[in-house]
């Protein structure tokens, strides 16, 4: 940690046209400091909204921006990232809390039941205890709208399953080591089932197109059968 409290923060080169901001120690792991300053500086540049930005990857504790060589050199797109990353920049958008419904049941989520007998909990005790916590959003990726939220009570952590899906539906609620996810479009995936989720993640004729940004935080709730399909979602 450095000595103003600020994680540690490091800027590449990763390619011709794009940059990587590194926050905290690389030996950090999940880090809340790490990923408060990933979403703040990817926050800020956003805001300033230069005219070089064409893109921003948030991550766990990095943030790849891409830009525009015709309009600014690799200095002037380093310096702007420093002054981002130092909250020199105009503050930008405030985290949000976001609540997303889902059904909860073997029917929408086929390893609900071999979760909870894993976990030596009953179905209620893992819907209890996936609803109570708040996850915050780490990142963006693997699919538009796919967010990384963590972290799982250990008590209904789950590995990976040993032979991935070939496809995954849309809505999927899943579970994987200490991380939870929403599946925004029908996908191939390795992650525990347990719930399916009406919201959209993703829709690109949306504004935003998606229901949640890098360092919100997000909130599960549990739906009946007849909410869910009212809400639009589908089994």
């Amino acid at each position: 940690m450095s000595d103003d409290k600020r994680p540690l923060l490091a800027i590449e080169t990763a390619g011709a046209n794009a940059m990587i901001a590194y926050f905290g120690a690389p030996d950090a792991g999940i880090d809340d400091q790490a990923a408060s300053a990933v979403a703040a500086c990817a926050s800020a540049l956003r805001a300033a909204a230069p005219c070089w930005l064409v893109d921003m990857v948030p991550s766990y504790g990095s943030l790849l921006v891409t830009y525009n060589p015709l309009e600014a050199d690799p200095l002037t797109v380093r310096a702007t990232l420093k002054r981002c990353a130092q909250g020199e920049a105009t503050a930008g958008r405030v985290s949000q809390l976001v609540r997303l419904p889902v059904y909860y049941a073997p029917e929408a989520g086929p390893d609900l039941e071999a979760l909870a007998e894993r976990a030596k909990l009953s179905v209620a005790e893992v819907v209890s205890i996936h609803t109570e916590t708040l996850y915050r959003v780490y990142a963006i990726g693997f699919a538009p709208g796919f967010a990384y939220l963590g972290e799982v009570d250990e008590r209904i952590a789950a590995p990976r399953l040993a032979t991935p899906r070939t496809k995954v539906p849309k809505g999927a609620v899943a579970i994987a080591d200490r991380q939870t996810a929403v599946y925004p479009a029908p996908s191939p995936g390795g992650w525990n089932l347990i719930g399916r989720c009406p919201t959209p993640m993703f829709d690109p004729k949306a504004e935003p197109t998606m229901p949640v940004q890098s360092g919100d935080q997000v909130q599960f709730y549990a739906i009946s059968r007849e909410e869910y399909l009212a809400l639009g979602g589908s089994l």
